[in-house]
């Protein structure tokens, strides 16, 4: 697929937002509801920030789309703007403290184990 002087490697995606339809069942479009984004991450918006926020989340979308058309066939996938690497070092037996200082700061302690508050039922 062509489009000007890009050239899309796959067909582009589209970005849509759910929002509620007049008989409550989720429906595509391609306008961003605020208010009922909102209120499911449990804002308090004001009229004044819920159209700045659309206005926003347009840009952030247009973005988007605009980015959808660049050639990124010869791209690696990529989780890390920089390369990750796990750092082992070995295990190797060294001094540490004994059970009376383990427990001296203990709040709580019987039998030279520490007590603790159930949390799991």
């Amino acid at each position: 697929m062509e489009t000007g002087a890009v050239t899309l490697a796959q067909p582009a995606r589209k970005f849509w937002i759910l929002r509620n339809s007049p008989n409550n069942r989720p429906m595509l479009d391609s306008t961003i509801n605020v208010r009922h984004l909102a209120h499911l991450a449990r804002l308090n918006l004001t009229e004044e920030e819920t159209v700045a926020f659309e206005s926003q989340l347009g840009q952030v979308l247009n973005y988007v789309k605009t980015l959808e058309l660049l050639d990124v066939s010869g791209v690696e996938p990529t989780a890390h703007a920089a390369p990750v690497f796990n750092v082992f070092r070995e295990d190797e037996i060294r001094e540490s403290f004994s059970e009376s200082e383990a427990l001296a700061n203990a709040p709580r302690k019987a039998n030279d184990l520490f007590i603790v508050t159930k949390v799991v039922e």
